[in-house]
């Protein structure tokens, strides 16, 4: 599990006072004002500030000088420390500010004043602009005696001022109940249904017997009618609900809308070519996400940046990375590749499972029934190096692939061959923060057999494909596969300390058979050498059920091994076998799928989502779109189309999970530069950005604020804060591109 923390940063320990004991008592019991003097009525004390900024009197507010040409939010605070806060308290933090001129942004948190400075609250008004007078409501993570409040108003080019007033931290407060907006109560696909798909809506009502629906059109004509089934109370969301099956109707337009029950919903298209966009910027992501390169603002109009970690100040760079102490006595050249989150970290495993889907959906193309390989051509994702008779796809891949081999431990090395598990920041950073303004120190994490073999899986997987456009490259690949194979031999158990999670994610995983596994196939597929081949066979993993209801991830690859088996051509014995089972695997998800009342093939025990789970349910839906690859029988295709539905706006929050796409969507992904939410001069993500979408565990403070006893489908909210329900990431972005090609195939 990826455990992912901003932080608050400022203050040294001399502006520290001592700790205080905290208070007895149930939290909750009294209203108590935590803040000493927040109306400035005489003295502006206890309050303190950075060097730079010098802060006054005037007419009963705290007035503060912020200097200009600083980077970051946190190069110019004013701060208030020893604050006492309880787990589990609701806390209500009010103030007044104004700003002048009055479109400057301010960061005002509530935190720990001291290492690791984790942020419990944060918000980024624009002052003058967003109003003056903020209340907000919060609960705190965890007790602390060294709490901070704090405003940091760094990062301007130009020196402004900010006035402060009425600041307020009250504990003891009622909590805030969070009532999500799901608007009208027919749930559809907000983006659009395939004329010759599947149609499928859901209705949340409190009728018990079936209702009437009418399916309209853009003008308000009914062109199909039926009625409801009803479907009792679905535990994914403690609604009830009734499901509307219109697929008879075959016609196509835009603007329809379902009526039922006396609601209207979301508009929707009907048409065949509904994917083909969703297609092509599901893998337009990757680009934004590169590391090491600068982003043109030609091929992406708003998202221009700097090359991020190139050693160009206040960067460090990955030019010349050390490993963290004890690890090794050399630097890597680790440019490139992408980060793989919201963060500024590049990971091994997880770079790897997502580079196998992308290369899977390319070369899907090539060997499915309804594969379209030309809709991946050269040019059809706009990237630099479009226009150089290569699919965009396989170049987009390689900035991930070429990143990923320069992990690689050199010859002569203790643990040569192997693999670095992820390379990042030696702390956590704070939102937002461009890559290239990334000031921290970046360490090589030691090398694990999980990250060997998803090098050996990928670089073989890639050997076979970049053959026809690039032979070098492709025999440069299948060297460095065949190397990290014999040192995953020599060394099968270094596995991944699951608490190496400072400063970026741990990818933990206790067993690499399935990662054994995968490689061995990768390499067999590539090469047909027998020794692969054996070694498939005696495997448990090849015969073991390998399909359970979460799907597989970074941490479970042995479907990643078992569907490019089961479709890509080659001679292994017992082919039959290993293609019933995928069959076999995706009737389970089916079932599921049918058994659901919101139509989606993923049922987690107890309807406890797990992190991620949009990809999940994705990733569920891609076994059951190669079962219709290997069968041809409709009910697959049918299944995987429908389970699209789910990520598109037919779900109990009633909002798409994909920026861009659909009437209400995920706008504020967890991410340090597409943090419009905190900076309004930066962007949202790009259209086709996946959402991680809801997580039973909410780890996150604004997730636990917010969330506290949600039922599996409501553990979401669209805030950049909750890296745990809304965060973004390369491999979810990867199941999502894989489904979207094959659904816009089927168009």
């Amino acid at each position: 599990m990826k455990r992912r923390r901003t932080t608050l940063l400022g203050v040294t320990t001399a502006m520290l006072a001592a700790a205080l004991t905290l208070p007895a008592g149930p939290a909750g019991a009294d209203e108590v004002e935590l803040i000493k003097n927040g109306t400035f009525d005489t003295s502006t004390d206890p309050w303190w500030s950075s060097a730079n900024v010098t802060t006054a009197l005037e007419d009963g507010e705290m007035c503060a000088a912020i200097p200009g040409g600083t980077a970051n939010r946190w190069d110019a605070i004013v701060g208030h420390n020893d604050l006492t806060l309880q787990e589990g308290q609701t806390y209500r933090f009010s103030f007044s500010a104004t700003g002048n001129p009055a479109d400057h942004v301010v960061r005002a948190v509530v935190g720990l004043a001291v290492d690791p400075y984790d942020t419990y609250f944060e918000v980024s008004p624009q002052l003058s602009v967003s109003g003056n007078d903020y209340t907000y409501t919060f609960t705190a993570p965890a007790d602390t005696t060294q709490g901070q409040v704090a405003f940091q108003a760094g990062g301007s080019a130009d020196a402004w001022r900010m006035c402060l007033d009425d600041i307020s931290l009250v504990g003891g407060v009622p909590p805030e109940k969070y009532e999500p907006d799901t608007g009208p109560r027919v749930r559809v696909n907000q983006v659009g249904y395939l004329p010759k798909g599947p149609k499928n809506a859901t209705v949340v009502t409190e009728a018990t017997t079936a209702l009437s629906w009418e399916l309209r059109n853009a003008g308000g004509k009914a062109v199909a009618r039926g009625r409801t089934v009803p479907r009792g109370v679905d535990a994914s969301s403690g609604q009830n609900v009734h499901s509307v099956d219109f697929g008879s109707y075959r016609g196509s337009g835009k603007g329809f809308v379902l009526v039922a029950d006396g609601e209207t919903s979301r508009p929707f298209d009907i048409s065949a070519t509904a994917y083909e966009r969703l297609r092509l910027d599901s893998l337009k992501f990757y680009y934004t996400q590169r590391s090491g390169q600068a982003i043109r603002d030609d091929l992406r109009p708003g998202y221009g940046r700097p090359a991020g970690h190139v050693g160009e100040a206040p960067n460090q760079g990955d030019t010349d990375v050390p490993c963290q102490e004890g690890v090794c006595d050399y630097s890597l050249d680790v440019t490139g590749g992408w980060y793989d989150a919201g963060d500024h970290g590049k990971y091994v495993v997880n770079g790897g499972i997502s580079t196998w889907e992308l290369l899977r959906t390319y070369e899907r193309s090539l060997h499915a029934f309804s594969g379209s390989p030309g809709t991946l051509r050269d040019g059809s994702l706009v990237i630099p190096e479009s226009g150089n008779r290569v699919p965009d796809v396989l170049d987009e891949a390689r900035w991930e692939l070429e990143f990923m081999m320069k992990m690689q431990v050199p010859s002569g090395q203790p643990l040569a061959g192997m693999a670095h598990h992820k390379i990042h920041d030696s702390e956590w950073t704070g939102l937002p923060l461009m890559p290239h303004l990334d000031p921290k120190k970046r360490e090589l994490h030691p090398p694990t057999t999980t990250a060997t073999l998803n090098l050996a899986a990928t670089a073989a997987q890639a050997a076979r494909l970049y053959r026809p456009y690039d032979r070098a490259f492709a025999k440069e690949s299948l060297a460095s596969a065949k190397t990290a194979w014999r040192a995953a031999l020599a060394h099968p158990d270094l596995l991944p300390d699951p608490n190496d999670g400072i400063g970026g994610g741990a990818y933990p995983d206790t067993d690499a058979s399935d990662e054994f596994y995968w490689a061995a196939v990768q390499l067999y597929l590539t090469t047909g050498d027998s020794e692969y081949e054996r070694y498939i066979l005696k495997s448990p993993v090849h015969t073991a059920d390998i399909w359970n209801p979460l799907g597989f991830d970074w941490q479970r690859t042995a479907a990643a091994g078992r569907l490019d088996l089961a479709t890509v051509p080659n001679r292994l014995p017992g082919l039959r076998s290993v293609r019933a089972s995928v069959v076999k695997g995706a009737d389970q998800y089916l079932a599921a799928l049918r058994e659901h009342p919101y139509g989606l093939p993923y049922a987690p025990k107890d309807n406890v989502y797990d992190w991620g789970s949009n990809a999940q349910v994705l990733n569920n839906a891609h076994v059951i779109a190669t079962a219709y690859d290997l069968t041809g029988d409709r009910r697959y295709r049918d299944g995987a189309l429908q389970s699209m539905d789910y990520i598109l706006g037919r779900n109990a929050l009633n909002i798409s999970y994909v920026t861009g796409y659909g009437d209400v969507t995920s706008v504020n992904q967890h991410s340090r530069w597409y943090a419009h939410q905190l900076e309004p001069s930066l962007p949202n993500p790009p259209a086709g950005t996946l959402s991680g979408g809801p997580n039973s565990s909410i780890q996150d403070p604004v997730a636990q604020n917010l969330l506290r006893g949600c039922t599996g489908q409501f553990c979401y909210v669209d805030d950049i804060q909750s890296w745990s329900t809304n965060e973004l990431t390369v491999n979810w972005n990867a199941a999502l591109a894989w489904m979207a090609s094959f659904a816009a195939d089927q168009g």
